[in-house]
């Protein structure tokens, strides 16, 4: 498994990593992942998965690197110091990555900045991230956190879904910002593919045949190929696990990802 740092930090995640939203696989999964290098797990309060993460990490919290999320729904000060209690009790450690899943004008991102500040202060959060911000909430939210940069922006990022490439990808390219691309395969679109007859699908199963790889594996190869962007699929079974940690460890050669991102433009 290939690493890559975290932002700005000396903290080292793998390029594929777990991720826990609509996950109803239990440990096996995740512990099969994290045999294979895949030690970054992403969860978040809302997805009700932190004690699944939890109990999967149990007597190996050194070899895991821990990302959740506070709700969209929890962002005043006080709330976010109630969440953020909450989840420390339910995966049972300290977290390694906090992120704010998604903006919420409801409430003023200063406070919420702020509590996230406090809770690095105290040293039960490492790092600070965001979810499904735009380029403009992030700097928003950046200047509201002056002693912390903010190091990830979670959002949704495939083959078929590019619109972070007009302006926010760059932006977090140019700053150091880590893009933990979720929905990678979009839903398992970018896998089941075998027998269809569209341009699309044909050149992604020759280039799956000619790397003897899975269109799946190609497509999470092409994403993780940014050099700030780490994928975080979710898989329910250890055997979609075991192929998509096979996703890193080697790389599409230029004109493929030329063709790809022609292809799937």
């Amino acid at each position: 498994m290939n690493h890559k740092t975290l932002g700005d930090t000396d903290l080292k995640i793998p390029e594929i990593g777990l991720g826990t939203w609509n996950y109803k696989g239990g440990v096996e999964p995740l512990k099969k992942g994290i045999d294979l290098g895949a030690n970054l797990i992403d969860t978040a309060e809302g997805y009700y998965t932190e004690d699944v993460v939890g109990e999967a990490i149990k007597g190996i919290r050194e070899d895991i690197i821990v990302a959740t999320k506070v709700s969209g729904r929890h962002l005043g000060y006080e709330d976010i110091l109630w969440a953020c209690e909450n989840s420390l009790k339910k995966i049972g450690t300290d977290i390694d990555l906090y992120q704010v899943h998604w903006p919420n004008s409801s409430f003023p991102i200063k406070d919420t900045m702020e509590a996230l500040e406090k809770l690095v202060d105290e040293g039960v959060v490492h790092y600070i991230g965001v979810s499904n911000f735009s380029l403009s909430e992030m700097k928003e939210a950046q200047h509201y956190s002056p002693n912390y940069k903010i190091q990830s922006n979670q959002i949704r990022y495939n083959l078929n879904d590019r619109d972070i490439e007009e302006d926010l990808l760059p932006y977090c390219i140019e700053n150091n910002i880590t893009i933990l691309a979720y929905t990678p395969l979009d839903s398992g679109r970018l896998c089941k593919i075998e027998g269809s007859t569209s341009e699309k699908n044909s050149i992604l199963n020759e280039i799956a045949t000619s790397n003897k790889k899975t269109p799946g594996q190609v497509a999470l190869n092409w994403c993780i190929n940014h050099g700030n962007v780490v994928a975080i699929p979710k898989s329910n079974s250890v055997e979609r696990t075991i192929e998509n940690c096979g996703s890193s460890g080697w790389k599409l050669g230029e004109e493929e990802i030329a063709m790809l991102n022609v292809i799937f433009r």
